[in-house]
């Protein structure tokens, strides 16, 4: 990968954004209703850090708060504090779904096929399945997380019959369209998202060497703000393209990011989908959709530590949520039965 950029450096270039120009910026707010108040004071009593909800491009809430004390996994994923005062911080498997949209990108330009091997872009033996197993396996499969692999990369199932959330196999996916674009993963993702979407806080870095990375085997990480995160679902809200109209991905390669995995319906291409008759989650069957409280279109992008990116289209709205870990297990439906008393 290329050099990373020092802390300093994606604070200053975040430092563009401090006089709000941007569509998705926060303007003055009005207070807020009783109902939207039950929101606030609910996430801001979870831990939360950072909590942003963008609806029809207006922001409805943006609230920022210190990180919380003694948290010491919490930690090893804060940087510095953007202009608006929100903290940058490593979003965890949120990163997936990033990962997602550049996967579509390189479709565009011709430079990948999820129907091919992973092995036509990064080569043999990158896995510890037999050579013909391994040739089995096709971009597509790691995409869905149904690559047949254990998180050791040892065959396990035929690729596309079980689901099985892998972050290991997952970050071969960097390799490769890394190695289909023939440039670091920081430049390609500067060039094809960050950039033209104006995202100055995000960037890749790498991660310390500490427990609560290690056991992921995906040393890099990737840091933005609740703003950032924001711009990017509202590039899903608006088929592809930032906020100067600018086109990111076509509106068909971003619509296949979210068909539905034959092994898990709960579950696109790096991302979660609601609305489906059952979700396989740390290895167990639910029936019923991802949260139930949520509307049936919506689609996230999640991580560790409660990292939340809701995209709803039939809502025009998206929701950003960042910090530590939440106290409440059922984080994701106590906050919609909440968010849907407080928004239109």
């Amino acid at each position: 990968m290329s050099q990373q950029p020092s802390r300093r450096t994606i604070v200053a270039g975040a430092a563009a954004l401090s006089g709000l120009a941007h569509p998705l910026a926060a303007a003055a707010q009005p207070a807020a209703s009783p109902a939207m108040q039950a929101v606030l004071d609910y996430v801001q009593g979870q831990k939360t850090t950072g909590f942003l909800i963008i609806q029809n491009r207006r922001t409805l809430a943006e609230r920022n708060w210190p990180a919380p004390a003694g948290d010491a996994v919490f930690k090893n994923f804060v940087y510095e504090t953007a202009p608006e005062g929100a903290l940058l911080e490593d979003v965890a498997s949120q990163q997936k779904s990033f990962v997602s949209l550049l996967v579509a990108v390189a479709i565009d330009k011709g430079l990948l096929d999820v129907a091919r091997p992973v092995s036509a872009y990064i080569g043999s033996g990158w896995s510890k399945a037999a050579s013909d197993q391994e040739a089995r396996i096709r971009l597509v499969d790691v995409l869905t997380m149904s690559s047949g692999l254990t998180e050791g990369f040892a065959y396990a199932a035929p690729p596309g019959a079980v689901f099985f959330y892998n972050t290991p196999v997952y970050a071969i996916t960097k390799m490769v369209v890394a190695a289909a674009a023939k440039a670091p993963l920081q430049t390609v993702t500067h060039d094809w998202l960050t950039g033209p979407a104006g995202m100055s806080h995000t960037a890749w870095r790498k991660r310390p060497s500490t427990p609560a990375f290690a056991a992921a085997d995906n040393p890099t990480g990737l840091v933005t703000s609740p703003r950032d995160a924001a711009r990017f679902g509202q590039i899903v809200l608006d088929g592809g393209k930032a906020a100067d109209g600018r086109r990111i991905v076509s509106e068909a390669s971003l619509r296949a990011m979210f068909d539905r995995s034959a092994t898990n319906p709960a579950y696109g291409r790096f991302w979660w989908l609601n609305g489906g008759a059952f979700t396989v989650r740390a290895g167990k069957r639910v029936d019923g959709p991802l949260i139930p409280a949520a509307p049936a279109d919506l689609v996230a992008a999640l991580g560790a530590l409660d990292r939340k990116l809701y995209v709803v289209p039939s809502k025009k709205l998206v929701v950003v949520r960042m910090g530590a870990a939440t106290p409440d297990k059922a984080f994701d439906q106590q906050l919609w039965l909440r968010l849907t008393k407080a928004i239109a």
